[in-house]
This record gives C-alpha cells, sequence and structure tokens, in this order.
C-alpha cells in the first residue's frame, strides 16, 4: 500500500469510547470541516502506549484551539479500551483521556490506513461476502494521519512499536499546514510558528538561504 498523503482518508463507523466513559459511534466523515490528527497504537495495557495517550490529552486545548480533532485507534475491543480508561495512571492506565479512543476489533481500519502489523488474507465465503483471514493476533502500528478540513491526508508518519512520538511535532505539522493556507507560502525544515516561511519560487528560496 503506497501513502495515503493527498487521497481521502479512508471513512469509517466504528464504536469510541468517549470522555473516558462513554460508548458513541464516530465516522471519519463527521469530522468534515475540522482537522482531524488520527492516531494509531499497538494495543490497551502495554508500555509506550499509555505514554503517548497521556501526551495528547495533556496537549488537548492546542489541538482545539487549531480546530484539531484528536481520535486514538488500535485493534483492541471498546471494553478493554473502557476497562484501560478506568485504571488509575499510576497504575499504567489511561484515565483522564477525554478524546475518543477507537475499537478496531475487525481489525479494517488499521488495514485501510495501511498500518497493520502482521499477514492477512481476503477470502470469499460461501455467500461470496468478503472476510479477512489473519495469521497469528495483528496489532497496528504507530501510524499518525494529519487530515484536512476536506478529509485530505497532508501529512502520515509511521514508527515502529518501540519509538513514541512527539506531540510538539505533530502540533508542529498542524501550525504548517494550516500557515501555507492562510498565507500560501512553503514551511521550510525546522519551521515553527512565528518564524519565518518563504515563497515557492526560485527567488523565494535565493531571499530566505541568503538571510538564514
Amino acid at each position: 500500500m503506497g501513502t495515503l498523503v493527498r487521497k481521502k482518508a479512508p471513512d469509517f463507523k466504528a464504536t469510541a469510547v468517549v470522555n473516558g466513559e462513554e460508548f458513541k459511534t464516530i465516522s471519519m466523515s463527521q469530522y468534515r470541516g475540522k482537522y482531524v490528527v488520527l492516531f494509531f497504537y499497538p494495543l490497551d495495557f502495554t508500555f509506550v502506549c499509555p505514554t503517548e495517550l497521556h501526551a495528547f490529552q495533556e496537549k488537548l486545548d492546542e489541538f482545539e484551539k487549531r480546530n484539531v480533532q484528536v481520535l486514538a485507534c488500535s485493534v483492541d475491543s471498546k471494553n478493554s479500551h473502557f476497562a484501560w480508561l478506568q485504571t488509575p495512571k499510576n497504575q499504567g492506565g489511561i484515565q483522564g483521556i477525554k478524546y475518543p479512543v477507537i475499537e478496531d476489533l475487525s481489525k479494517t481500519i488499521s488495514i485501510s490506513y495501511g498500518v497493520l502489523a502482521g499477514d492477512y488474507t481476503f477470502d470469499l465465503d460461501d455467500e461470496g461476502t468478503e472476510t479477512i483471514s489473519f495469521d497469528g493476533a495483528p496489532f497496528a502500528l504507530r501510524g499518525l494521519f494529519l487530515i484536512d478540513k476536506e478529509g485530505i491526508v497532508r501529512h502520515e508518519l509511521i514508527n515502529d512499536t518501540p519509538l513514541g512520538r512527539n506531540v510538539d511535532e505533530v502540533l508542529r505539522m498542524v501550525d504548517a499546514l494550516q500557515y501555507t493556507e492562510e498565507k500560501g507560502e512553503v514551511c521550510p525544515a525546522n519551521w515553527e510558528k512565528g518564524k519565518d516561511a518563504l515563497k515557492a519560487t526560485t527567488t523565494g528560496v535565493a531571499n530566505y538561504l541568503a538571510t538564514h
């Protein structure tokens, strides 16, 4: 599977635990008109994963200021999510997470975003319905997707399981996307909000490099 960047984000309808306690059916399409950061993590009750979920929660106000909806997803069930959300932070849990944590027990969301680790095959049953067979117990890699207000993927990042993500870098990418949409300029290496960008022309890059 190739990159999803510049393509429409795959839609889905799934159950999520919202505000740490409520089951709700959500879909990607319901967030049209907002930016979305959708991130996948391998499994509930693991090790790097809770550090990431708490890190996103700590910066949730910053995402909301930027009109960004944060969504988390793993291949666990809604009941597993709920149990982990009731587990205190000092016991390795994610109690206090408010943004939706999405169930992907069928693994179809992870497959559609190209983050499922492990082997699987598609088959047809006796009635012609497509089924998926898994070798072992696949899980999601640490995929992250920044989706614009039109539902188009503008940035993606996929890490292996030991490598936790930097939430400040995700905010920086949101700022860069919103800046380019507003100003029509492009953001150079190591750009941060408030720093100079440049025009996407020969003169623009020459002027930028001459002064930086």
